[in-house]
């Protein structure tokens, strides 16, 4: 018995799988491990297991709503009146559907209209203001979805997700947040890569709202964005761009082949040496052939063509990401957006760069704005590490209107996640 509720509490605490199985260098994840089997005999003395199965769990806030949300779920998915929708559905505002009353039903079942919306007496998509369109914007939104208040294919397909499978979402996402040490009250920045989301977070001011923007993380095929947390150590407004050589090669060099003014063009250079005073040569074919082979490097010198845009935020890590700006900001008008290299592009950089310097004396906005006017790069050091946590949940509850978002399996880790789970045992709501 003992054993049995031992392994229990290391479960609540830990997680069931460690996220290093699953490929993930998280070794600052890690948890310091507490004396389970004294904690255990002095809980069981004292007759207070179960408030030790609570202080064990992860003291986060996100996990509560989580569990509330992942009990409603599990109420939902048990109601065989929210079954599938029509195939058929209408493709533009005010056209008949006859899925109109089961649509509704499943609205209010899911919060996203309120409980005493009347039935359609006509089986129209939007009737008035405070009709079915309303609330399937809502869903919409909360689904990564465009928010137009029709049912086009992906939002029917979103409809109709079973609710059992949004239940192993929220299961799973709990599961990952028993793999975070304690930040304690330090700020923190926290990217939830399948939601395309940065949020930026001072524990210690909870009057302040945590400031929240758009990403574009790496492409589901080939660059996806690693989970990880390290510190960010400083930022260099105008960044030169030093290429990686997967990019030279596979990218940048046959580009060069088909049009011998692509270098030039978009402001790229070939150095010889590290830094960015590095020997800059010219674009002759031995000096091509030597950048083919990895002896000389290729940058992108500063300015409004750069990949980088105008900062980028360092946190040292061993897959090389970071933070940046980027000239493409039509990108983030887009629903799905992974399609970076693997680096995270950031919506309002000013506003990421002024939150991460905001303690430190004369880093004003202004500051900033001249550094990101400037002609040349500028390293600024932070006076104390900060902690930047990429991670991944395909269910969460959002910080700033505490309503439960859904995202789709973009790299595929939910669904090895449930596989490493399956071996252990059925899951169960801790």
């Amino acid at each position: 018995m003992h054993a049995a509720m031992r392994g229990y509490l290391h479960d609540v605490h830990f997680g069931r799988v460690d996220p290093r199985a699953l490929g993930f260098h998280v070794a600052r994840l890690r948890k310091a491990a507490p004396d389970l089997a004294a904690l255990l005999q002095t809980a069981a003395a004292a007759g207070r297991l179960p408030q030790l199965a609570a202080e064990l769990r992860p003291q986060l806030d996100q996990y509560a709503k989580l569990r509330e949300a992942l009990a409603r779920y599990r109420v939902l998915a048990a109601d065989g009146s929210l079954g599938q929708l029509p195939v058929a559905a209408p493709t533009k505002r005010g056209e008949a559907y006859g899925g109109a009353p089961a649509l509704r039903r499943l609205l209010v079942a899911l919060g996203d209209l309120p409980a005493d919306t009347p039935p359609p007496t006509v089986h129209d998509l939007e009737p008035d203001d405070a009709t079915l369109a309303d609330g399937l914007r809502r869903f919409q939104a909360r689904h990564g979805l465009a928010a137009d208040g029709v049912i086009g294919r992906a939002t029917l397909a979103a409809l109709n997700v079973p609710l059992a499978h949004r239940v192993r979402q929220l299961e799973l996402a709990l599961e990952r947040l028993r793999w975070l040490p304690s930040l304690g009250a330090q700020p923190f920045i926290a990217i939830n890569m399948p939601m395309f989301r940065l949020w930026a977070w001072d524990p210690a001011a909870p009057e302040s709202a945590p400031i929240s923007m758009r990403i574009v993380v790496g492409r589901a095929l080939d660059t996806q964005t690693p989970v990880l947390l390290e510190e960010m150590r400083y930022l260099v407004f105008r960044p030169y761009w030093n290429l990686p050589r997967s990019i030279v090669r596979n990218e940048v060099l046959p580009a060069v082949e088909r049009d011998p003014g692509y270098l030039q063009r978009n402001e790229m250079e070939i150095v010889r040496g590290g830094g960015d005073d590095a020997q800059v040569v010219a674009a002759s074919s031995e000096n091509l052939a030597a950048l083919r082979e990895g002896g000389l490097r290729l940058r992108q010198r500063p300015g409004p063509k750069n990949s980088l845009g105008l900062v980028k935020f360092i946190f040292p890590n061993d897959a090389n990401v970071y933070l940046h700006d980027t000239p493409a900001t039509q990108l983030f008008g887009r629903a799905r957006r992974d399609l970076s290299h693997g680096c995270v592009r950031v919506e309002d950089p000013a506003a990421l760069a002024h939150w991460v310097l905001k303690d430190q004396p004369g880093l004003t906005r202004e500051f900033i704005q001249d550094a990101m006017a400037g002609t040349s790069p500028l390293r600024v050091d932070l006076t104390r590490p900060l902690p930047v946590i990429l991670f991944y949940m395909t269910a969460m509850v959002m910080p700033g209107n505490k309503t439960l978002y859904f995202a789709d399996d973009i790299y595929g880790h939910d669904t090895k996640l449930a596989r490493a789970l399956a071996r252990r045992r059925v899951l169960a709501a801790f």
